[in-house]
């Protein structure tokens, strides 16, 4: 048990350094070859923080534990919005100014909607993972042909504020060699898959020795610790005044974590889930994120998340890990 507990513990640190190394790297390697800013911070930047869910759910699912992986992409999009935005609106108010941000949010609504729709049956199979990964890659497509179509990866075009932010955070990228970039590319890549490793052994020996379901353990330790990255990109990106890029962090992660992080294992390990996920963990990812909606456009102006959402956000949040508890116990 105590070694279990050290596995955790050590997981989670060297996930959350080598995913910010992996991201890092990547957005360095993709600035070198001429990619737009706002293009590598939508997609790169906005679903690299789910390279640390995407690799352990794989691994979970390898590993014949795809319960896991299905608890840690739910647990990991409600944390996202309840933890990670709730906390960074309590420390400063944020504000949204880019118009693409706002065609975001129906996306991740969309992506939300299409898990409950193919988790229905209970099955998640080799077909729900196709068409899950499928939608994926049309959001990539998408994000991109928008970008260009509106010349935003042109010099000269930052008409967007979310562009404005990325162009000033990711100027730094071109301070770091071609090779340094390829080098964190790999590096953190090896280094993701073998905390990850550690992690889903150090969880599973935990749900065995307590006897508590792997989708329970996906939910709530693995989803926070996974969630790391989210909250350190925007406590980051508020202190520097980058707001939108606070907020498009979480949205872009909970698109990739609905339809990548669960779509991957299902074309790996196929399961039925459990009924707990549909009528108890899927209403409170999806109603969670209307209740964001809400928050944000309840007010005339520009859509806000006031220090008053944000300790809602988080009160709600503490209060369903509370239930989760409950019911394990």
């Amino acid at each position: 048990m105590l070694q279990a507990v050290l596995a955790i513990l050590i997981g989670f640190i060297i996930l959350a350094w080598s995913a910010d190394q992996f991201v890092n790297g990547a957005a360095a390697l993709a600035r070198h070859l001429g990619i737009s800013p706002l293009i590598v911070g939508l997609t790169i930047v906005g679903f690299g923080t789910s390279a640390p869910e995407l690799v352990i759910s794989a691994i979970a699912a390898l590993t014949d534990n795809t319960n896991l992986a299905v608890g840690n992409a739910i647990g990991s999009n409600i944390a996202n919005i309840g933890l990670v935005l709730g906390t960074t609106a309590i420390i400063t108010p944020l504000t949204i100014a880019s118009s693409i941000l706002k065609r975001e949010y129906p996306l991740m609504l969309v992506a939300m909607a299409l898990v409950f729709v193919v988790l229905f049956d209970g099955n998640l199979g080799l077909y729900e993972g196709i068409i899950l990964l499928a939608c994926l890659l049309g959001v990539l497509l998408w994000i991109v042909y928008t970008a260009i179509r509106e010349g935003h990866n042109a010099p000269g075009t930052l008409d967007d504020a979310l562009e404005i932010e990325f162009e000033s955070e990711l100027a730094l990228d071109e301070i770091m060699s071609k090779a340094s970039a390829a080098f964190w590319l790999i590096a953190g890549g090896i280094l993701l898959v073998a905390s990850s490793r550690l992690l889903v052994w150090g969880a599973t020996t935990i749900a065995t020795t307590l006897g508590i379901s792997d989708l329970i353990i996906g939910l709530t330790i693995v989803a926070i610790g996974t969630s790391l990255p989210e909250i350190a990109a925007s406590i980051a990106s508020v202190v520097k005044g980058e707001n939108d890029i606070a907020i498009g962090n979480v949205l872009g992660s909970n698109i990739f974590n609905s339809l990548g992080v669960i779509g991957l294992p299902a074309i790996i390990n196929p399961t039925i889930v459990s009924t707990d996920v549909l009528y108890r963990d899927l209403p409170v990812m999806i109603g969670i994120a209307m209740l964001l909606y809400f928050l944000l456009y309840n007010h005339k102006g520009k859509p806000a998340l006031s220090r008053v959402s944000g300790f809602f956000l988080l009160s709600l949040y503490i209060v369903y890990l509370v239930i989760l508890g409950i019911q394990a116990a």
